[in-house]
């Protein structure tokens, strides 16, 4: 055989899963479509944030969090509601998943040099229910290095086993079929591509200069998710989301093509919940893009005033930062407004230096270079917008500033093939929103949220803009954003036992066949039902990689 082990695909996942194995001494084929620059694939360009309980972080800023408290929250996030069938192993997963993350997980990320930013984000704060959607408190940990810097132990160590003789890497190798053999996986063949020495996250060639075939005692699929095939997101868009965009700016490189779902269905896996799937709603075109239709994902503070494509403001709780697949419905099944593919911020100058992060690594190049003294610098004392934000205000072509509500509202008409806002009711919604800031008390639910964020000392240090009149001449100026869908994440895939092992029809194990991260929904099929909590994606790979890694190493040894 070519190698105790096949893993297919370079992400993270697949990396770590190669670690385990390596670590333990068994032969590995690395087998990716992309060269060698993409090794880490999709992670590599995130934000780097994860999500952990009652972490020595959370408790030096007076958060009170605890296991019993994020199942709550993920149970209610989740929904599961196909627990005879397709959620069967995701719901277990699931609980496997928030105990790691309450228990070893951060002393396992240590173990590999991954530290974490002093402040914790508040990500997705929910459906304002109890026993709903959302985190009750914060809990997304930005990695020191971001994506990349979760990335680079796994790389470092891919690299090294190669150099020992137990990591082979076959890079522009597309993997077409999955090798059967009496009901079991034996291997992989596909397509040799021709080289391309694009840099990493470019479209490369798809032209075909050759095939392969490899075998092994086993297979691991690790290949990624469906974000960039605006296709097959099309396709399996589900019915409760209302139709789906007709244009959409994509928030992954073009290899994330989602083939091998399809590949791994023929050769008899079962594949779960493809109707679950995690777009974002506040999506800027990115002005120096990277791969094709390339967009950027606002981190919002809960500041900005949001509006549809009418100029209505959006009702609670579809806030900024709030409730992203419910915000994605609104806007998708609102009769008068589902035809429009857009939404609207309205904010101040002081609110966009206060309140905007950017997602990805290279929009964030002190925390991806592991500078503190930059990051301090920049993001808590520095005056004026963090510079990769200033650089999409004045070069983005989604944003546009003025001095007054007529003016904001003529140049946001502009970016649109006709007009559609009305200055007048823009301005009356201004102004009434206004009038809640006048005293700590408020009826106004985003109001009163700006308040509970800023009750948590890492919010009022760095994340939420003092409360002001959006109309105060000396906040200003207006700043008006053109929000688009941006695709993203796939919450189904591969249906999965605890231990990676790939079910088939049956719902038996295939034999010899593993998939972890984001093909097998991040374990289980789909561990995280219908609505993600944030910081999950990367620890869904690392977690469901570890365990692929670990249990294809006892098989084959």
């Amino acid at each position: 055989m070519d190698a105790d082990v096949i893993v297919v695909g370079a992400g993270l996942a697949g990396l770590v899963a190669a670690h385990e194995l390596t670590s333990r001494g068994r032969r590995v084929a690395l087998v990716d479509q992309e060269n060698a620059a993409n090794l880490g694939g999709q992670a590599f360009w995130s934000f780097g944030g994860l999500f952990l309980v009652d972490s020595p972080e959370q408790r030096r800023l007076g958060i009170k969090d605890s296991f019993d408290l994020a199942w709550s929250d993920w149970r209610g996030s989740a929904g599961f509601d196909r627990l005879d069938d397709e959620d069967t192993w995701a719901v277990r997963w699931a609980r496997a998943y928030v105990e790691f993350a309450a228990g070893e997980k951060r002393s396992w990320l240590n173990g590999h040099g991954i530290t974490f930013l002093p402040t914790v984000g508040w990500a997705e704060r929910g459906d304002l229910t109890a026993h709903g959607h959302g985190n009750t408190v914060p809990r997304f940990h930005i990695a020191w290095g971001t994506g990349t810097g979760v990335v680079e132990p796994f790389v470092r160590y891919a690299k090294q086993a190669a150099r020992d003789g137990l990591l082979t890497f076959h890079h522009r190798h597309r993997v077409d079929e999955l090798v059967m053999q009496d009901g079991s996986a034996r291997g992989a063949r596909g397509t040799v591509l021709a080289e391309d020495s694009s840099p990493r996250g470019v479209a490369s060639s798809r032209d075909a200069v050759g095939e392969f075939e490899l075998t092994a005692q086993a297979v691991v699929v690790t290949s990624g998710g469906i974000g960039a095939n605006h296709d097959i997101i099309r396709r399996y868009w589900p019915e409760r989301l209302g139709t789906p965009p007709r244009e959409m700016v994509t928030g992954v490189p073009a290899h994330v093509d989602g083939r091998m779902l399809d590949i791994s269905a023929e050769a008899g896996v079962r594949l779960v919940n493809r109707d679950r799937m995690w777009h974002y709603t506040e999506g800027l075109q990115n002005w120096d893009p990277i791969w094709p239709g390339h967009g950027i994902r606002i981190l919002p503070g809960p500041s900005s005033m949001w509006f549809d494509a009418l100029g209505r403001r959006l009702p609670e709780p579809y806030l900024p930062g709030y409730d992203t697949l419910g915000t994605l419905k609104h806007l998708r099944t609102t009769e008068d407004i589902a035809g429009y593919d857009h939404s609207w911020f309205i904010l101040t100058q002081k609110i966009i230096e206060k309140e905007f992060a950017l997602s990805g690594s290279e929009q964030n190049p002190d925390i991806t270079a592991k500078d503190r003294a930059g990051f301090l610098k920049e993001r808590i004392l520095g005056k004026g917008a963090p510079g990769p934000v200033d650089a999409f205000l004045r070069k983005g072509a989604d944003f546009v500033t003025a001095s007054s509500v007529e003016q904001l509202v003529e140049k946001m008409n502009e970016l649109t093939d006709k007009p559609l806002l009305d200055a007048a009711g823009i301005k009356r919604q201004i102004e009434a929103r206004d009038l809640q800031i006048a005293n700590p008390y408020a009826k106004d639910a985003q109001v009163q949220g700006i308040r509970n964020a800023r009750r948590y000392i890492g919010d009022r240090l760095g994340r939420v803009a003092t409360p002001h009149r959006i109309l105060d001449p000396a906040a200003g100026p207006l700043i008006g954003v053109k929000l688009h869908i941006l695709t993203r994440k796939t919450l189904g895939g591969i249906q999965t036992d605890l231990d990676s092992r790939a079910l088939g029809t049956d719902g038996k194990p295939v034999e010899g066949l593993y998939a972890a991260g984001e093909v097998a929904g991040f374990g289980g099929g789909g561990v995280h039902g219908y609505n993600a909590l944030e910081g999950t994606f990367l620890g869904g790979c690392l977690f469901s990689g570890r365990a692929a890694g670990r249990a294809a190493a006892k098989q084959t040894a």
